[in-house]
């Protein structure tokens, strides 16, 4: 009986492995993720994600920013449905861009699960979200 068990083991173990690296192998390298104007500030932008083996790059660059310093952040759920909860927070936008590197990130875990790239207006204006975008292929 403890033959069959670890035979069966075994066997279950063989089926999930190949399984899991196909999810993996699936996810895309890169995503560009538009970011969409919020409360009638006209500021949109990309979001670019970019697989570095375990680590994920996001670069973030801005159209029409209506401050000079603003947070910006990947936020579990949507853009219509948010997480008011930073998940990973990046430096601040300044002069347009924020770029970041998301250490033993991947773009298939952030793909599983719905999750947004968020910008807000101003560091003192935190609460007033200005563009977001949906991270999905």
């Amino acid at each position: 009986m403890k033959r069959f068990s670890i035979l069966a083991l075994a066997a279950a173990l063989c089926g999930a492995v190949p399984a899991i690296v196909l999810a993996q192998a699936s996810a895309p390298d890169h995503v560009t993720i538009a970011l969409n104007a919020l409360n009638d500030s006209g500021e949109t932008g990309t979001a670019t994600l970019q697989q570095a083996g375990p680590d994920l790059l996001v670069f973030v660059r801005m159209k029409d920013t209506v401050a000079d310093n603003q947070p910006v952040h990947i936020h579990e759920g949507t853009c219509a449905k948010l997480n008011p909860k930073p998940q990973y927070p990046f430096p601040n936008i300044t002069a347009r861009r924020s770029q970041v590197k998301l250490r033993n990130v991947t773009i298939a875990s952030l793909l599983a699960t719905p999750h947004a790239i968020n910008v807000h207006r101003s560091t003192t204006q935190a609460g007033i979200y200005v563009a977001c975008g949906d991270i999905k292929t």
